[in-house]
């Protein structure tokens, strides 16, 4: 029913540059804020960035933006992650999420409805 498809993933030299989507199918998706978290082996799993369903409300993990950007195409169901000067500890599987936003906390795993299946980002040094 309700799907949300990661890509972009791969294998990166430090201080590369990917861009990861997630394409959502099953649900009305300007309803639906969107975030990204990521998740490290034997680490818990951690915020990244969301943005609301409008686009209009973007948060990050820090009060100001850093080297990630997000961004959303509701025309073509589709949330992005820029993510510029990657690091070696930027590693992780990197997962999409929608919440919809009846009573959305955008930095709580909890908050969110449904998940992707993450697809891995490797940056070596």
């Amino acid at each position: 029913q309700v799907q949300l498809v990661e890509s972009g993933g791969g294998l990166v030299q430090a201080g590369g540059s990917l861009r990861l989507s997630c394409a959502a199918s099953g649900l009305t998706f300007s309803n639906y804020a969107m975030g990204w978290f990521r998740q490290a082996p034997g680490k818990e799993r951690e915020f990244v960035a969301a943005i609301s369903g409008s686009g209009g409300y973007i948060y990050y993990r820090n009060s100001k933006k850093d080297r990630f950007t997000i961004s959303r195409e509701n025309g073509k169901n589709t949330v992005y992650l820029q993510m510029n000067s990657l690091k070696p500890e930027d590693t992780a599987v990197y997962y999409c999420a929608a919440d919809r936003e009846s009573s959305w906390i955008p930095r709580s795993v909890v908050s969110y409805d449904y998940w992707g299946q993450g697809t891995q980002v490797t940056v070596s040094s």
